[in-house]
């Protein structure tokens, strides 16, 4: 297949090389100076993290403590609420004549 006349004559413009130079140093201290702002913005990220991580791991601990403060005060109020219902049936017991014997004789 024949070329086209003229396809691979054409005279290449060609900058001067300072401006290119020029050019491209200046393009490199723009990302020299982004890449700044971005690894100090990291930094401050990284800070910030810590202390979130710090303040949870604080939290879990303290809601830890509460969930087992909680269920041991739970299970005082149950044997409490146990013991009051057997004053009460021991008292009952009592009250209808029963001697203590006969109710130790029942509890076994």
């Amino acid at each position: 297949m024949p070329r086209t006349k003229g396809s691979k004559n054409k005279p290449k413009v060609i900058k001067g090389y300072a401006s290119q130079i020029a050019e491209k140093q200046e393009a490199i201290a723009s990302l020299n100076t982004e890449i700044t702002a971005i690894t100090a913005n990291i930094d401050t990220l990284k800070a910030n993290l810590k202390e979130k991580k710090t303040a949870l791991k604080k939290a879990e601990k303290e809601v830890a403590s509460l969930e087992a403060k909680k269920a041991k005060a739970d299970a005082k109020a149950t044997e409490e609420a146990k013991k009051t219902e057997a004053e009460a049936v021991l008292k009952k017991l009592l009250a209808s004549g029963m001697s203590a014997d006969e109710i130790l004789e029942k509890l076994k």
